[in-house]
C-alpha cells in the first residue's frame, strides 16, 4: 500500500485533495475514561469544585474537533456541518463512556476530527478531576464508523 502522506522521496506532505468530489461524509469515534469512585460520584452529581465536568468537556470536544487541522500538521481544514458529544455514565466501573459523531460536506473525511472530539473530551474530564483522583485512565480511543468517500464506510469489529 502506497501512503499518501510521503513525497517520492519519503518526506512528509499534505494530500491534494483538490480533483476529489465533495459528498457527505460522517464519523463516530469513542473513548473512555476511568475514575474513582470519589471522582465519578463528583462528576454523576455535578459537585466537582470547577464545575459542570460533562458540559464542559461537551463544549470542549466540539471546539477542538473545530480546530483539528491545526492541531494535527498534514490535516485538511474542512467545514464541519455538525458535531456531537454523549456520555454514558457506568456506575458497575467508575467509567464514561465518550462518543462522538461529526458530519461534513467535503472532498476528504471527518475521521480526525471525531478521534479529536473523544480526545480533548477526555482530556477535559481528567483536567477537572485530577484534584480529586490523579489516577485517572483514559484509554480505548477509536474510530466507531466512518461513511463517504473513495474507501467507502467502516464500522469498528466488522474488518
Amino acid at each position: 500500500m502506497k501512503l499518501t502522506h510521503l513525497d517520492n522521496k519519503g518526506k512528509a506532505k499534505m494530500v491534494d485533495v483538490s480533483e476529489k468530489e465533495i459528498n457527505l461524509r460522517t464519523s463516530s469515534a469513542s473513548a473512555e475514561v476511568i475514575l474513582s469512585k470519589e471522582a465519578f460520584l463528583a462528576v454523576k452529581n455535578n459537585t466537582v469544585i470547577k464545575g459542570d465536568v460533562l458540559s464542559v468537556a461537551r463544549i470542549a470536544g466540539i471546539q477542538a474537533a473545530k480546530r483539528t487541522s491545526e492541531l494535527i500538521p498534514l490535516c485538511h481544514n474542512i467545514f464541519i456541518s455538525s458535531v456531537s458529544i454523549e456520555f454514558e455514565l457506568s456506575e458497575d466501573d467508575n467509567s464514561i463512556r465518550i462518543t462522538s459523531g461529526a458530519k461534513t460536506n467535503s472532498v476528504t473525511g471527518i475521521e480526525m476530527e471525531a478521534l479529536t472530539a473523544v480526545s480533548i473530551a477526555a482530556l477535559t474530564i481528567y483536567d477537572m478531576c485530577k484534584a480529586i483522583d490523579k489516577s485517572i485512565k483514559i484509554k480505548n480511543i477509536h474510530l466507531l464508523t466512518k461513511t463517504g468517500g473513495k474507501s467507502g464506510g467502516y464500522i469498528a469489529g466488522k474488518d
